[in-house]
């Protein structure tokens, strides 16, 4: 019973063991390593950039120098063209030269660039990013304030269109109106000047018969007065 316990022990121990190495050697792999990079090496084989020449996963990080163009070696200083991608969370991610991996001295906020052990880096990217968090967090309530008035601005302008739009169906409806109007106005002159023609004409038509009348009435004395004599 007793070697049983002991050999489950000992199992669970190089498990642990095991899975603390995987880790840590997964974990020095991609050292260096920018985020948005991270699938490039994903593959068994993978290809320098610059097209040089190929390299085997586990040559990644290796303190060997494989590509002339540092791609194998994003977490050491074995290549003198590498990159060393800093996360700096709660900062700016930053790239530094790969000759300033372990060199003694801390370039990333966070530190990553000196893990052998031989100096000690405190993070202090928090604190060093508050400025900068600061700015952004300042930006966004810049933008969000714009994104308000900017919605307030389009609101305005939608209900001044649609006032718009009442007042030119107001004024087409007017318009027809007035249109009504002139025509009615133009009927009933129309008809004040044919009536005022017509009384024009009696008038004259009267004026005409009485100067008719008087005539006659004048010629009449006339040859009364010739009879006389």
């Amino acid at each position: 019973m007793k070697v049983n316990i002991l050999f489950l022990l000992f199992s669970l121990l190089i498990t642990n063991f095991s899975l603390i190495s995987s880790t840590k050697s997964s974990f020095i792999s991609l050292l260096g390593v920018a985020p948005q990079d991270e699938n490039y090496y994903k593959t068994e084989t993978i290809k320098c950039r610059n097209g040089s020449k190929k390299f085997a996963r586990v040559q990644l990080n290796d303190d060997f120098c494989d590509c002339p163009d540092g791609t194998d070696e994003p977490g050491t200083s074995a290549c003198p063209h590498g990159k060393f991608s800093c996360m700096n969370v709660g900062h700016l991610p930053v790239s530094i030269h790969s000759s300033k991996v372990n060199d003694g001295i801390c370039d990333c906020c966070d530190g990553s660039d000196e893990y052998d052990g031989e100096v000690k880096c405190p993070n202090t990217c928090w604190e060093a990013g508050k400025v900068t968090r600061d700015k952004l967090k300042k930006k966004i309530d810049i933008y969000k304030e714009g994104v308000t008035i900017r919605k307030k601005e389009v609101e305005q302008a939608k209900q001044a269109i649609a006032k718009d739009k009442e007042e030119l169906s107001k004024l087409k409806n007017n318009e027809k109106s007035l249109k009504g109007l002139v025509k009615n106005l133009k009927a009933r002159k129309e008809q004040i000047e044919k009536a005022e023609e017509k009384e024009r004409l009696v008038k004259e038509k009267e004026e005409m018969m009485k100067m008719a009348a008087e005539d006659k009435s004048d010629d009449e004395h006339k040859e009364s007065s010739s009879s006389t004599t």
